[in-house]
């Protein structure tokens, strides 16, 4: 997958599961600050991706996600 789709799937969940609207979600958009989500909420989205697709939870590398960007290259690195 791309990183084109990846940032596109990783939008539509957003939209979806926690109802932030599109002007809203940009590769620079700040999980916490910008979209309004909390560690709980950032915890349940990876642990749902873990069920959903087996992606890998590693934890010392999701401390260090804050933005959109770097949701979509966890992906990318860790989806091949």
């Amino acid at each position: 997958m791309q990183e084109d789709e990846i940032f596109k799937k990783v939008s539509e969940y957003l939209m979806t599961q926690f109802e932030i609207p599109p002007e809203m979600i940009s590769p620079g958009a700040h999980l916490f600050k910008d979209l309004g989500m909390d560690s709980i909420d950032a915890l349940d989205w990876f642990a749902a991706m873990h069920s959903e697709i087996g992606l890998p939870i590693v934890e010392k590398e999701l401390k260090m996600i804050r933005t959109v960007q770097d949701v979509v290259n966890y992906l990318v690195r860790n989806l091949r």
